[in-house]
């Protein structure tokens, strides 16, 4: 913990005690302390404010709720805790202990997103990004095992007001959704599991039908993959785990292209969401 002895509680601590009372200006600053402190180790007063929609002042009084004398006392110990974490050295782990179990898991992660970093067709995601905007509607049509990475993208594309849907698995879920289906619609598969016959079936026969469909899939040489315009590809690995990872994060990667093409749409959207919430929240009260 950050300059932490008997008198003196860490700045994350200070606000845990601290956060039953405090007001929703200082909630939400101590949200971000907590969640983005790094970002905010690199930030005056000002700049913190601006990140949360308040004005400095908010943030020095928010200081002073916690006990220190202004903010430059806040900001030391969020520097302490970051510059702690990055000079600390990892401790030297047996092979078949807990440690060494989860420093190999991650070093997995790093290693198969780093492969997808060099090997993923940047060229074909810009063309899956660019026919989601000129789509009159799209329909996502994820595999059992890519539901939250189709909720992901649904989430994401009816903040910026595109018409979306997703279908379930069944075979006629899917023929409806082949036969409502309209020459500007896009079809977008999600395959995880390499087998999902419904789903690649009903692409072929949207296909024929001269609409517009696309997949990301987990291996190259699935049904789904075979069955579409064009499709991402996703390096294949050895484990349903790794593989619904790396295509979330790949769909992760799409929803930030998607903000970015058509950052006009996004704006504001979040705050006006957040804005609505607070009213329907307190509407009764």
């Amino acid at each position: 913990m950050a300059r932490k002895n008997g008198n003196h509680l860490s700045y994350d601590e200070r606000i845990r005690k601290a956060y039953p009372e405090l007001s929703k200006s200082f909630v939400r600053l101590a949200d971000f302390l907590l969640d983005s402190y790094i970002d905010a180790a690199f930030m005056t007063a000002t700049e913190l404010g601006h990140a949360v929609d308040l004005d400095a002042t908010t943030v020095v009084r928010f200081s002073q709720h916690l006990g220190y004398a202004g903010y430059p006392d806040l900001l030391r110990d969020i520097r302490d805790r970051v510059r702690e974490q990055i000079m600390a050295r990892p401790q030297a782990a047996h092979k078949d202990s807990l440690v060494s179990v989860v420093r190999t898991a991650l070093q997995e992660l790093r290693t198969i997103f780093g492969q997808t970093y060099l090997l993923l067709d940047v060229d074909i995601m810009a063309r899956l990004v660019e026919k989601i905007g000129q789509a009159r509607k799209i329909t996502l049509l994820p595999d059992m095992l890519a539901q939250p990475s189709g909720y992901t993208l649904v989430n994401l594309l009816e903040r910026g007001k595109f018409l979306v849907s997703v279908a379930q698995t069944s075979a006629t879920d899917m023929a409806r959704v082949v036969q409502a289906a309209e020459k500007d619609d896009l079809l977008l598969a999600i395959d995880v599991s390499g087998d999902a016959p419904f789903i690649s079936n009903a692409l072929m026969e949207a296909r024929s039908r001269n609409i517009a469909t696309a997949a990301i899939v987990s291996s190259a040489s699935s049904q789904a993959a075979r069955a579409v315009d064009f499709v991402i590809i996703v390096p294949a690995q050895p484990t349903i785990e790794l593989r619904m990872l790396l295509v979330n994060g790949v769909v992760y990667a799409v929803c930030q292209a998607l903000r970015w093409r058509y950052a006009a749409r996004f704006n504001g959207v979040d705050q006006a969401v957040a804005n609505l919430a607070e009213k329907i929240h307190h509407a009764h009260e």
